[in-house]
């Protein structure tokens, strides 16, 4: 395959880069480093990392008709900052725009979106959240702009399928609560946890969803990416004391949730787990274990969240 990775050298997409790199796939990265590290990926023979925004409808045009990708995995999104509403337009509505319509001029196979859950709303109307569940994104830009993205992948004439995504996390993430646990407790600063639970799905497992898919798995639609179940962030907060071997345990602050933050988004994954043939093999405790080691050898720098600054953060 020729895979063309929008946010490449990010999170989710440097582990897909590297899974089709070690296969034999030819890759060409698309990533403007906004939330990604520069040392995700390494130098290999069939990768080409091209630094920009897929916001330029010239760039874009001209990287896909160079590259002419036979599939497309559309990583990149804006969300470091939840007030930044131009950004998150420009990058995740424009962006995707421009994606599709390159993708479509280029005859793409097969198109892989990321959604977040989010565009369910803070307060999803039964839990676990099924398909049929109404999409409500406007408590934040960022699930705004990420839906109004999906609507555009949904109106091409493309073969696609949009993965609705619990937290993922594991090796790299360098968004939400883990990193920042392993930030502080590692300078021995206090910690504090929100009253809110979480889906959380380790990065290999998604991988494996989205390698199924670009193979040809699964009919053109919307699925979930989750682990079908959720645990309290304080269940994080004590796994990665667990991983970092911390005795005694440090005590942790719980604080009550901002108003942009939903006590609990638990996805459904029956779809996903039928079509694709697959589940989750990875456990919280193995997973955060899996991201401490990473951290501790690479090091974190800043740490990325979509939600608003909790009033009092330390």
């Amino acid at each position: 395959m020729k895979v063309l990775i929008t946010g490449g050298a990010g999170f989710i997409g440097s582990h897909l880069a590297d899974r089709l790199l070690a296969r034999g796939d030819q890759v060409l990265v698309i990533d403007n480093y906004a939330t990604a590290r520069r040392d995700s990926l390494r130098p290999q023979a069939g990768l080409t990392v091209f630094e920009g925004t897929i916001a330029e409808t010239a760039l874009v045009s001209r990287l896909f008709a160079e590259f002419r990708p036979s599939h497309v995995i559309h990583a990149a999104a804006s969300y470091k900052d939840p007030i930044n509403w131009t950004e998150d337009s420009l990058t995740n509505v424009v962006g995707t725009a421009n994606v599709v319509q390159a993708s479509e001029r280029a005859g793409v196979a097969r198109l892989i979106y990321f959604q977040t859950a989010l565009c369910y709303g803070l307060r999803p109307l039964e839990q676990p959240i099924t398909l049929d569940h109404p999409i409500r994104p406007e408590a934040s830009s960022y699930a705004i702009s990420k839906t109004a993205g999906e609507h555009y992948v949904r109106l091409s004439g493309l073969d696609y399928l949009s993965f609705r995504l619990a937290n993922a996390y594991g090796p790299r993430n360098l968004s939400g609560p883990l990193p920042t646990f392993y930030q502080r407790l590692t300078n021995n600063k206090p910690c504090f946890v929100m009253d809110t639970r979480r889906d959380f799905i380790f990065i290999d497992d998604l991988v494996e969803v989205v390698i199924r898919a670009l193979d040809g798995q699964g009919e053109k639609g919307v699925y979930h990416v989750s682990s079908g179940a959720d645990y309290a962030i304080k269940d994080l907060f004590y796994a990665t004391i667990k991983a970092l071997a911390l005795s005694p345990a440090p005590e942790v602050e719980e604080r009550p949730r901002n108003q942009d933050d939903a006590y609990t988004i638990l996805l459904d994954p029956t779809k996903t787990q039928e079509a694709f043939r697959w589940k989750p093999r990875t456990g919280l405790e193995q997973g955060v274990a899996k991201a401490i080691e990473w951290y501790k050898r690479f090091g974190i720098g800043q740490t990325y969240t979509h939600l608003k600054p909790v009033e009092g953060k330390a």
